[in-house]
């Protein structure tokens, strides 16, 4: 149940806009947006100009440039295009016609995808779905610059799959999936093994019908319930990173239960928490919890180092959705992994007995 304190619920018309933090996502249906981070290898993009006609942006760059309305709507989002030598980041603009419109569109390079004899933990497989419990860093899919090692390729190698060439998009090959992590999130993540349940599936993420839990340790002392409504989009200067108010925001919605806390020799606070995203924006979690000042153990984009571990402290530990066969609520869970316990444990925190049960 939801917080009904006013004072616990942190939303966009309760903080003033200059107080707002924008220099600080997991996504569910933005994967694309990840590929900065995840990709450094990305081939240095094609810059291409032309004098508009009169129409929306959306529509008359989609003409030009031969490819989807709704892939130019990403370009715009991403602030690839500009209007007159200006960053214009609204698809549905009016041209009047005579603009000259530069785009940045990246070479995207044909790419044959692998199967790879990876060990996975397998969580639950049947004739329609798989989940396995992820480790911190490996990626979901092949992106730009990544082209193995990661969960697809590993999933392709379990299938006994051939090799599968595939043209790049910008959202790279991902054959089944409905959602995904972050490189250095462990924890539940499951793939489709048809067409009809990677449908199935992702439209009950984007429906909302599946409950995602997250557990993490951050810097700070989270004393109560907390929800956090507020918007967040690409950062205007660092587009690694996300931000509160960012370029484009979206909205974005997380709950966060503290289970344990405590203050170290030196005075710093360190919580452990439980997580619960409404939404799926692109490391909203992380953004979320560095807005309230308590950013996640070990997160360098958006907190600091950390000699207890060595990624961020963040682990999707449970995942229910509808199964594309049954129907009936599927319910997942991938156990604290070694390296949070020990993180926790070393720093001085006790297990709470809610975790000390599962």
């Amino acid at each position: 149940m939801m917080s009904s304190s006013e004072n616990d619920r942190i939303t966009q018309a309760a903080i003033p806009p200059a107080t707002l933090e924008s220099a600080t996502p997991e996504s569910d249906h933005e994967l694309s947006e990840l590929l900065l981070e995840e990709s450094p290898d990305v081939v240095a993009p094609i810059t291409n100009a032309f004098i508009a006609p009169a129409g929306r942006l959306d529509q008359v760059l989609a003409a030009q440039s031969g490819v989807t309305r709704s892939q130019v709507q990403h370009w715009i989002e991403a602030g690839r295009v500009q209007v007159d030598g200006k960053v214009n980041q609204k698809a549905g603009q009016k041209l009047k016609g005579g603009e000259t419109v530069d785009f940045q569109v990246p070479e995207l390079p044909s790419l044959e995808v692998l199967a790879e004899n990876v060990p996975l933990n397998v969580i639950f497989e049947d004739e329609y779905l798989i989940a396995v419990d992820k480790p911190p860093g490996m990626i979901t899919h092949p992106a730009p610059g990544v082209y193995t090692g990661t969960l697809i390729n590993a999933l392709l190698g379990r299938l006994s799959a051939e090799s599968v060439a595939m043209p790049w998009s910008e959202e790279g090959y991902r054959p089944g999936v409905v959602h995904r992590l972050d490189k250095e999130t462990s924890g539940v993540i499951v793939v489709a093994k048809t067409v009809k349940a990677q449908a199935y599936v992702s439209n009950a993420f984007k429906e909302r019908k599946t409950k995602k839990v997250y557990l993490a340790i951050v810097n700070g002392h989270l004393d109560r319930v907390r929800e956090i409504d507020l918007p967040i989009g690409r950062h205007p200067q660092q587009k690694h990173r996300m931000a509160v108010n960012g370029s484009a925001p979206r909205e974005a919605m997380t709950q966060v239960y503290p289970l344990a806390h405590f203050r170290d020799a030196m005075g710093r606070h360190y919580s452990l928490i439980e997580c619960h995203p409404f939404t799926g924006r692109t490391h909203q979690i992380r953004v979320h919890l560095a807005h309230l000042k308590m950013p996640i153990l070990g997160d360098i984009t958006y907190g600091r180092e950390s000699a207890a571990i060595s990624r961020q402290a963040l682990h999707a530990w449970k995942l229910e959705i509808p199964h594309p066969d049954t129907e009936e609520t599927l319910k997942l869970e991938a156990p604290l992994p070694g390296d949070i316990l020990q993180a926790w444990l070393a720093l001085g925190g006790v297990l709470p007995a809610k975790l000390l049960e599962g």
